[in-house]
């Protein structure tokens, strides 16, 4: 694909009750699971952290995120995940929602310091064979397990040997994959190497709200650059332990646009474009990095050994996209480097009542414009929405959750989806985030997220009016 391509277009781009349940079920124009077609994946996502607790029993070593949780000051409400959704207790209680859903995959990852404590080394009996009980209970429900390697939880023994910021991680990452896949490989073809790797490295090591902790676009760029290489040795190892592996990686993506057509602003949008949207994707394709749109990059050389350019590559038979909102650019003097700043959501949604509890614009057309952005890679094959959803303050009433705002956001981002699909985009699957409220990283509890809610002090579960208008849609699929 050529460069330019990517660029094209930033000139021009300037609570409720059962009878409203019904009526956000009855649209004027019915949004059916039919209409994407046959084959259609339908899931949900999670992530090991924020819904399992159990962080120091039976064996698990502690994460970076045990360890940036426990600290004064980091999570906003003062909160950790030790107990989380106490799913490693409660896994068979949820996965019988999932199925009452309808839904057809389980998304999950794994906290690579329950079966490696120390990173390396030696496994954990008991940690191994507690994915074994998550799969197998998967299976009898049949329901598709589909695993993510890595979901931000790096073993905090390896953070004190450098973590992503040593070269050294692509030897502890290729261990760990080859490991699982010859653990769970029999049982579980659909893979996800990395989450987000933006994420994972903007937030950990360039501004520290997120675990490690750590500050620095020196030390952004070294875990950049080792990212992209476990992402490709990863699949490279899966593919060669795992029979019939159908392998992705996941990325953070929205779509960029410049606050008006000024020249500065235009530059300012394909700068934050190459780096929110193009920095992991187009290394994997044997693209490079994306010096054309953020000149900055090109010092990224100087961390590159003989081979890596081929070392970065790896041909995926899927990607993941997870999209919740767009960025708005505009030219700004802060932050250096990227010489861009982001136009706050609630002007563009015209005040904070159109915002999620992130803060975030609701934009469901902003699911289309970056399904057609990636669909025009030739290297992209298939497209599969790993992670997409909404949180909003949810409150009990008559012992129910009646969650209108998110139904009207699935519905409306589902038909951006189709859309694009319609359009040629090769769309296979559609995963919200997320199965049940959890524990959402440097927030806290307060974001609620979940298709079920979870009461954190008893641990009791609600399935919300969401969850009940997904298992309508979701039930019909096939008649």
């Amino acid at each position: 694909m050529k460069r330019r391509d990517v660029l094209k277009g930033f000139a021009a781009s300037a609570m409720m009750g059962p009878s409203a349940l019904r009526a956000a079920i009855q649209e004027d124009t019915p949004l059916t699971a039919d209409q994407f077609g046959p084959g259609f994946l339908w899931g949900t996502a999670t992530a090991a952290y924020q819904i399992e607790g159990a962080w120091n029993k039976d064996g698990k070593g502690p994460s970076i995120w045990d360890d940036f949780s426990h600290k004064k000051g980091h999570i906003k409400t003062g909160e950790n995940g030790d107990v989380a959704c106490d799913f490693y207790h409660r896994y068979p209680e949820d996965l019988d929602l999932l199925k009452q859903m309808h839904f057809d995959v389980f998304r999950f990852s794994i906290a690579w310091s329950r079966i490696l404590p120390e990173g390396t080394g030696a496994p954990n009996v008991a940690g191994l064979a507690f994915y074994d009980r998550v799969i197998d209970a998967c299976l009898e429900r049949q329901i598709q397990p589909w695993i993510t390697l890595y979901h931000w939880d790096l073993p905090l023994a390896l953070h004190h040997r450098g973590g992503w910021r040593t070269r050294d991680i692509v030897g502890w990452f290729s261990d760990y994959v080859a490991l699982c896949a010859r653990r769970f490989g029999d049982r579980v073809k659909n893979w996800m190497v990395l989450n987000e790797p933006m994420a994972f490295t903007a937030l950990g090591y360039f501004l520290g709200m997120h675990a490690p902790g750590e500050r620095g676009f020196g030390k952004f760029k070294r875990a950049v650059h080792h990212a992209v290489l476990c992402q490709a040795e990863g699949g490279r190892i899966l593919r060669s332990e795992v029979s019939n592996a159908h392998i992705g990686t996941t990325f953070s993506v929205m779509p960029v646009q410049p606050k008006s057509n000024k020249e500065k602003n235009i530059l300012a949008a394909r700068r934050a474009d190459a780096l929110f949207n193009r920095l992991f994707i187009e290394p994997a394709l044997g693209l490079g990095y994306p010096v054309d749109g953020f000149p900055y990059l090109r010092t990224m050389e100087k961390l590159m050994q003989d081979g890596d350019t081929e070392k970065m590559k790896f041909d995926f038979d899927f990607i993941g996209l997870q999209n919740y909102t767009r960025f708005v650019a505009g030219f700004s003097l802060f932050p250096p480097v990227l010489w861009a700043h982001q136009v706050k959501p609630a002007r563009l949604a015209g005040g904070r009542e159109h915002l999620t509890e992130m803060g975030w614009e609701v934009y469901p057309e902003g699911m289309y414009q970056i399904l057609k952005q990636f669909a025009a890679y030739p290297g992209v094959r298939k497209i599969i929405v790993t992670e997409n959803g909404a949180a909003f303050p949810d409150t009990i009433q008559d012992d129910g959750v009646h969650d209108i705002r998110r139904v009207r956001f699935f519905q409306d981002y589902l038909r951006q989806a189709l859309k694009a699909k319609k359009e040629g985009v090769p769309l296979a699957g559609y995963f919200v985030w997320s199965l049940m409220d959890n524990f959402e990283w440097a927030e806290g509890f307060k974001p609620r997220f979940g298709l079920v809610y979870v009461d954190f002090k008893t641990q009791k579960r609600i399935l919300k009016d969401s969850g009940l208008w997904w298992k309508n849609f979701l039930e019909k699929k096939g008649h």
